[in-house]
């Protein structure tokens, strides 16, 4: 396990993270979590700025002028959906954000955002739910979009009903969260990806302040990771090396765990950069950070993004190992302690 770095403040780290997940944030409606981020910073002195497209990006100055420029990019937007329409049983159809399975939101709690500011709630249902009316046929009922739907908390028995209320096409909808920080010291909660490596920008930004690096070091926290172009634009002009820290999922073939932080050398956009993750390895190694190494099939970063778009930089992907991704996430805090050891460990190298 890897050891713990004095200058993290890991409760306030946990408790961050749990004002941030519980601050709803599906992509495209960033607007709340970003303020909540830029306050926290606001707090600590550090001025942030906004990109057009409402991404977040900081600087810390290093204490040597001419040492490299590091860039960790990492996303608050998580996944979600949207009012596709209103059917005549005044109930709500969806449209996806980002990509989760179907199965995995069935019974969640949801809110509904409206355009004038009313919050709605509702829980996501199928609409053969009841295996009393449905029986077999509920059970091998496909999970697809064309038959989940929200059932909206209110009394509305039609379509009029629900207009009424506000509610409109393209009214954003959010999951509940259900963040969970358990005695044994597991974090339980959807979003994890990617909040978690946020939480971890500003418990390090806080370290930094304390201690600072030689080199200088910018956090950029981006919108629209989860619809794949994230970063595709604001990684700082002067940057060196970008890592991208995001969620390691963790399951069968895999070698990272809950407790770990993991290196991703390569997932669906192709390899990281090797010279960049051969020195995250080596700072690892020296530093008695147990650094677990996978490649992931089904996945891309906001590194991909930045690279598509034609960055010129090498890029290296790291991140604490979460379970049960795209899901009922869960991750153990000993993964942010490892996490954030590793990046203070490299940038003070």
């Amino acid at each position: 396990m890897s050891p713990e770095l004095p200058l993290l403040d890991l409760p306030y780290v946990t408790e961050f993270l749990l004002r941030l997940l519980g601050t709803p944030s599906p992509t495209g409606f960033t607007g709340a979590a970003v303020q909540l981020i830029e306050d926290e910073l606001r707090q600590l002195g550090v001025t942030a700025t906004r990109t057009k497209k409402g991404a977040l990006t900081w600087e810390l100055p290093g204490t040597q002028p001419d040492a490299r420029h590091v860039t960790f990019s990492g996303h608050v937007d998580t996944l979600g959906a949207m009012v596709r329409g209103i059917k005549a049983n005044g109930r709500l159809g969806l449209w996806m954000l980002g990509g989760f399975d179907w199965t995995t939101i069935e019974g969640e709690y949801v809110q509904v955002h409206t355009q004038s500011g009313r919050v709605l709630t509702g829980t996501v249902v199928n609409i053969k739910q009841s295996t009393h009316v449905h029986g077999p046929a509920l059970r091998e009922l496909k999970r697809e979009q064309t038959v989940m739907e929200v059932r909206l908390d209110e009394q509305v028995f039609s379509a009029q009903d629900t207009l009424a209320l506000g509610v409109g096409i393209g009214d954003y909808v959010s999951f509940d969260p259900r963040a969970v920080l358990t005695p044994a010291g597991y974090l339980k909660s959807r979003h994890l990806d990617n909040k978690a490596a946020v939480a971890l920008f500003l418990g390090v930004t806080r370290a930094l302040l304390a201690q600072p690096a030689p080199c200088t070091v910018a956090f950029h926290v981006t919108t629209y990771e989860e619809v794949g172009h994230g970063a595709a634009t604001g990684i700082p002009a002067h940057t060196d090396e970008l890592i991208a820290v995001d969620m390691a999922v963790i399951g069968q073939g895999q070698t990272g765990s809950e407790h770990h932080v993991t290196l991703c050398v390569a997932d669906g956009g192709g390899p990281y950069d090797h010279g960049l993750s051969n020195r995250l390895r080596k700072v690892a190694r020296d530093a008695g950070i147990d650094l677990r190494t996978d490649i992931y099939t089904f996945y891309a970063s906001d590194g991909t993004a930045a690279w598509r778009a034609g960055g010129d930089y090498p890029v290296a992907l790291i991140g604490p190992g979460v379970d049960a991704s795209h899901a009922y996430e869960r991750m153990h805090t000993d993964s942010l302690k490892a996490t954030a050891a590793l990046m203070l460990a490299y940038l003070r190298a």
